[in-house]
């Protein structure tokens, strides 16, 4: 047996929604991308505490102006909400809504790291739905307050015609903002389990954790709150997620915390049993950290959730931690075209990076983390816009502007209001080689990002203000690094990026 420390965040970085279940030693765990692509991401573990990126269960959701980001708006915090991960006779399903599409989606596939997903596709909204096998028998369980469930096709792939397809209860109304939803369904002990997220406005006014149980599917459901804690952090409840045992009947919940600017990031917590009960973590407590026991298996290595990337590949594929924001224009991006780097190709015109098509993006990671890039202009063509940037709403950028009049100009930006990109701060620059960088700090929610140019990658200049970060719902993603080339007149022109480096000392 190996002995791990767990320590929470198990991944200080956004990773929201997440559905965890273990196939032998191995733990997989799925969370909401929304509009990042390729979307649903599959993370692998061995020990709960250190995860890496293993798949992806679409490269891209629909091909249409909106997830091409070519009718003005985008799917900004649309696309794939909360899914549902499953394992069951050899085959592994994942679910989910997507609330622009009103449809509900169904993806299942033998080989979960390397395997191709097969997708079926139901009208209509199963919201934050969990898939039960039972006795033969397939459902999801769904909804928001009005908990449904409907049954499904033994293949997964519809609705059962002549099904079961009714509301299973009603969670509470009083003193609720935001009522029981995110389900994650299980059959334990002679009991069905139904975990929920809820958010009262009375009490501790926070997310709190909630467990129904019935010994019969369609029976009478008691309730009970199984966690209402924020581990000392601001007031903001962990909850939403589910359970997974190890192959010693030892349990744990991964669930996640709101943590402002950088996400919703994932917390492991202890479970046991108290008369068939759940019983989250140490006496009602989130704890910070645990020891806990796994089979040993080869070493683990530490979560590099974000890395850096020298552009070396002998293909035009990248790592798994890469994400374009929407769906990519996949003839205008390269990282064989010119050896070693990452070259994008302007396709349309915007006068916005959040419209921008081909934007790369990684998440950030707290408490404190840089992004540093070099970038080759001498492509660029009047009216070009390329850079990095510190991606949500209320992004900042810094880059390089290319004038009419032939002059170039760093520059750093922020959302003017209304989308477009207002200039902050700008200087002429003259060389056809920029190295940029952004600092994060999210510690302690100070969700302040800087930025910063240089001529040689030594002597580093601020510019434009700090930008103070906002974590808002219209894209309800924490922020990412980007790295953007866009045309506001003329297309054809391209940026070359040499290399992107991370780095999460607090030192930097």
């Amino acid at each position: 047996m190996e002995n791990v420390t767990i320590t929470n965040p198990i991944i200080w970085a956004d990773v929201p929604d997440p559905c965890v279940i273990r196939v032998g030693t191995a733990y997989y765990m799925v969370s909401t991308s929304m509009h990042a692509m390729p979307g649903c991401p599959i993370m692998k573990s061995e020990n709960l505490m250190d995860w890496k990126i293993v798949n992806y269960v679409y490269d891209t959701l629909e091909d249409n102006d909106a997830n091409n980001l070519l009718d003005g708006k985008g799917i900004y915090g649309k696309g794939s909400w909360a899914a549902s991960l499953r394992h069951h006779n050899g085959t592994f399903y994942v679910c989910f809504s997507s609330n622009d599409m009103n449809q509900f989606y169904i993806y299942r596939t033998a080989d979960i790291e390397n395997g191709k997903w097969e997708r079926f596709v139901i009208a209509g909204i199963h919201h934050d739905p969990s898939l039960l096998f039972d006795d033969g028998r397939v459902y999801v369980i769904h909804g928001n307050g009005s908990i449904r469930i409907t049954e499904l096709t033994a293949d997964v792939m519809t609705v059962k015609s002549g099904g079961i397809d009714q509301r299973l209860f009603e969670t509470e109304r009083d003193g609720i903002m935001l009522r029981c939803e995110g389900c994650h369904a299980y059959r334990l002990n002679g009991y069905y389990y139904l975990f929920f997220i809820e958010w009262p406005n009375t009490g501790n006014r926070r997310r709190r954790q909630l467990c129904y149980r019935s010994r019969e599917l369609l029976g009478v459901y008691e309730h009970k709150v199984i966690l209402d804690d924020d581990m000392g952090y601001r007031n903001h409840g962990i909850a939403q997620g589910g359970i997974v045992d190890t192959p010693q009947d030892e349990w744990y919940a991964l669930f996640f915390q709101d943590h402002d600017a950088v996400g919703r990031i994932p917390i492991v917590l202890q479970v046991t049993w108290m008369e068939d009960w759940p019983v989250i973590g140490m006496e009602g407590k989130a704890q910070v950290s645990f020891q806990a026991q796994f089979p040993s298996t080869a070493p683990t290595a530490p979560t590099q959730l974000v890395i850096s990337d020298e552009f070396d590949y002998n293909e035009n594929k990248l790592h798994l931690n890469w994400q374009w924001n929407h769906n990519p224009d996949n003839r205008l991006w390269s990282v064989i075209a010119r050896p070693g780097w990452l070259q994008l190709e302007t396709g349309n015109s915007t006068d916005s990076i959040l419209f921008a098509r081909n934007t790369l993006t990684q998440r950030t990671e707290g408490p404190v983390c840089i992004g540093i890039t070099a970038m080759d202009v001498s492509h660029m063509k009047p009216g070009d816009h390329a850079g990095m940037v510190a991606l949500q709403n209320h992004f900042g950028t810094v880059g390089i502007q290319a004038a009419a009049n032939g002059k170039r100009y760093v520059a750093m930006c922020v959302n003017g209001g209304d989308g477009s990109e207002e200039t902050v701060e700008r200087f002429p620059y003259e060389e056809s080689m920029i190295y940029l960088k952004i600092h994060f700090n999210f510690e302690n929610s100070i969700d302040l990002a800087s930025f910063y140019y240089s001529a040689d990658c030594e002597e580093w200049k601020q510019i434009g203000a700090p930008l103070k970060m906002k974590y808002t719902l219209d894209h309800f993603m924490g922020y990412r690094f980007g790295l953007f080339n866009y045309a506001t007149k003329h297309v054809g022109g391209h940026a070359d990026f040499d290399f992107f480096r991370f780095n999460v000392e607090s030192n930097v």
